[in-house]
């Protein structure tokens, strides 16, 4: 069909017709018909397209199929291209979906095929706009109405996250925020996360409301859904450099070593994960060296961290949301999704701070 539609085109203008590649491989997730654009601005064909290092990478979509190689791949649900005068990726994932086996949440989100521990050391940048977060959940919950979109994940140990860069918006603010989160490796039991959350613009993860419909006052510096900003993550000789930049607002960095504890000693303790954390049985330790030594990889895209099931009162718990049974389009039209635009993305080896 697509060849009888170029050829009838093509002979309306008097010019010679341009044949399709044959060759191309027939997959029904490589579609593009559910890519955004205009006739002025065309959508690229293919995310890997513009985010040209995608053989560095998989990919774990919210039905929870895991491609390995992403060269000429897209999904029409998921991740696929757009346009606006700027081409971008578009990461898409709905409330409930298929998970990983150690999450509730669903995400299509890039996983690093590369391993490096902190002292090896690796960086990551992007450049992103958040278009939508669920629009449903709990407002007690720490994690309703969020997506993360960027991650290092341990692949030792307890697994721990020693860094998710997320962003919130609670429904009826038009300011959202940005926040990172580091998950303290504990000494010893790891049934519970520990996260420690420090804002960037906006409100870190703990501001929450008082009713699951009760929401805080709107942040004042915050981002807006469809506001641009950047991040960029650079571990080098065991210290995580952090930089998070965008047009109107103040450029934010932030240290982190991964290799020497700030959390060895009780008293270290951020007041947050003591009020949070310590009244529900979780008052250890981290271990002296935190993540030295354990294997490491970058994630990137739209986890989303609204689900379906109740919501306790905890920092992070689940978050309670309309489900519609896990069909994607109820979902999608009701809200219940995130989606998240990359125009650019790099992952190599980190650098000395001083050349950046």
């Amino acid at each position: 069909m697509k060849k009888l539609i170029q050829a009838s085109l093509f002979m309306l203008l008097g010019s010679a017709v341009i044949s399709c590649n044959s060759s191309q491989k027939e997959n029904t997730t490589n579609t593009t018909e559910n890519v955004s654009a205009t006739d002025e601005n065309p959508a690229p064909k293919y995310p890997s397209d513009i985010i040209t290092n995608l053989d560095q990478w998989s990919i774990l979509l919210g039905n929870g199929d895991r491609p390995k190689v992403l060269k000429d791949f897209q999904h029409p649900d998921y991740f696929y291209t757009t346009n606006d005068g700027v081409e971008w990726v578009v990461y898409k994932a709905p409330n409930v979906g298929i998970t990983s086996p150690n999450s509730y949440n669903t995400r299509t989100e890039l996983g690093q095929k590369r391993r490096w521990t902190p002292k090896e050391g690796g960086r990551l940048t992007g450049t992103l706009k958040v278009m939508h977060v669920s629009t449903k959940g709990d407002a007690q919950s720490g994690g309703s109405f969020s997506v993360v979109i960027g991650q290092i994940h341990s692949d030792d140990g307890h697994e721990n996250e020693p860094l998710k860069i997320a962003y919130k918006k609670f429904p009826g603010h038009t300011k959202g925020s940005v926040y990172w989160n580091y998950e303290i490796n504990t000494e010893g039991d790891n049934s519970g996360r520990w996260d420690f959350s420090t804002a960037v613009w906006g409100y870190d993860m703990s501001v929450r409301g008082d009713a699951p419909d009760a929401y805080p006052p709107e942040p004042e510096d915050g981002i807006e859904l469809g506001e641009v900003f950047s991040y960029e993550v650079n571990v080098y000789d065991g210290v995580m450099y952090l930089t998070f930049t965008s047009e109107g607002h103040e450029t934010k960095t932030f240290t982190k070593n991964l290799i020497k504890s700030d959390f060895a000693n009780k008293e270290d303790m951020p007041q947050q994960v003591v009020d949070h954390y310590v009244p529900r049985g979780r008052d250890g330790t981290e271990k002296p060296n935190a993540y030295e030594g354990e294997n490491q990889f970058f994630k990137q895209g739209a986890y989303n961290q609204t689900n379906g099931r109740n919501a306790p009162t905890s920092l992070e718990g689940s978050t309670e949301a309309e489900s519609t049974d896990g069909k994607i389009a109820l979902q999608y039209a009701n809200g219940s999704y995130a989606e998240v635009w990359f125009s650019e993305s790099s992952l190599g080896p980190g650098v000395p701070p001083a050349q950046e």
